[in-house]
């Protein structure tokens, strides 16, 4: 009798076994095969799309960003092809030179126009409230949100709108390409685009006006005026700290379709430019990036399912961990060599979600605590 029951305590185990192989291998094959897919059904802007007639207005919020106003003002000022093209700075109460060298900058070209931001609001976060204000300045069919630290190519804004409109879309978010130059930012800014090219099947998001299908980069937005009207603008998200994402989930709420495209041949950005900037900023976002504890307690077990328990497979594991990602990198022009370093990203990130938890209520970012 005891040695029947040692025998079936054994092909229990040989049945647990089995079956965390078959899933450690079979989640990571799974983000493949999304890449894949979506390397295909990923909407590409052509440089020096056809011209674009109706009127765009592109809202710039900057609040301490002296050091990338010239930069800025100069890749703006060489776009093409839009004939009605309007560029509004809301100044969100910087305290260094931002306000002076945007005036020095934008001399003597009428396109551009400068507001100082209202005393932050309670109740509102600092970026859903300065592009209310510049939403409430503005009257044009299209807009265009872009953040301080992205560089334009001189047809991006009409290339990206030319995707919309041909897509009969509302909106669409184009994801620069994430310049990364230290070791910090070569491991976690590439995750940026891995996260929804090997997550999120594109080709059904883009026909989808399903909240859970939502993604979207801040950094570079655009969306048709109606379709803001319909969700009241950004009061509907005006405490979320993931802004981007809210007001995509809010526009498909209302039946208004929109996806991501690659901006990468069309924009680049370089978001973070140290460790501690990209700890900090990181920090105010991870914790409710998945929607309380909770969700981030599943999005940490996730992350060890699909980037670090595969390399107890050896190198099978390791291979099926770095493939997805690897095509997320040629498809968003990443560097490929750091593809090679997944696991080590995803034991970073998973750091930083914890951070951000430990840390909250506590962190800084642009002089405010988040």
């Amino acid at each position: 009798m005891d040695h029947t029951v040692s025998l079936a305590g054994l092909g229990d185990l040989k049945g647990y076994t089995m079956n965390l192989i078959a899933l450690v291998l079979v989640v990571p094959s799974v983000l493949l095969l999304i890449s894949i897919a979506n390397s295909f059904s990923l909407r590409r802007p052509a440089k020096g799309a056809k011209t674009f007639s109706g009127s765009v207005a592109v809202l710039l919020p900057v609040r301490n960003e002296a050091e990338n106003i010239a930069e800025l003002v100069a890749c703006l000022r060489n776009q093409r092809g839009i004939t009605d093209l309007s560029f509004h700075f809301l100044d969100d109460n910087s305290t260094d030179a931002t306000r002076a060298l945007l005036s020095e900058e934008i001399k003597g070209d009428p396109r551009f126009t400068i507001s100082s931001g209202a005393p932050l609001q309670e109740g509102w976060m600092g970026k859903p409230f300065a592009l209310q204000q510049g939403l409430d300045l503005t009257k044009s069919e299209i807009v265009v949100i872009i953040d301080a630290d992205v560089r334009l190519d001189e047809s991006a804004l009409v290339s990206a709108i030319d995707v919309m409109k041909t897509r009969k879309l509302s909106f669409v978010s184009a994801y620069p390409r994430q310049i990364a130059i230290s070791w910090s930012e070569r491991l976690i800014q590439p995750l940026l685009q891995w996260s929804w090219m090997s997550t999120l099947p594109l080709a059904i998001a883009e026909r989808s006006t399903n909240p859970a299908f939502a993604v979207a980069n801040g950094q570079f937005f655009i969306a048709e005026r109606a379709a803001l009207k319909d969700v009241d603008g950004f009061h509907g998200i005006k405490s979320e700290i993931i802004d981007d994402i809210a007001i995509a989930r809010a526009l498909l709420r209302q039946g208004h379709r929109g996806s991501a495209i690659d901006g990468s041949r069309i924009a680049s950005c370089r978001m973070y430019k140290s460790w501690a900037e990209l700890r900090e900023g990181y920090g105010k976002s991870l914790r409710v990036a998945f929607g309380g504890a909770g969700g981030s307690m599943i999005a940490a077990f996730f992350l060890l399912a699909v980037g670090i328990l595969p390399l107890a497979m050896g190198v099978l594991g390791y291979v099926l961990v770095i493939s997805s990602r690897v095509v997320s990198a040629i498809a968003t022009r990443a560097r490929l060599i750091d593809a090679l370093l997944q696991p080590l990203s995803i034991l970073l990130l998973i750091y930083l979600l914890a951070r951000s938890w430990v840390m909250r209520g506590r962190t800084q970012w642009k002089g405010r605590l988040v």
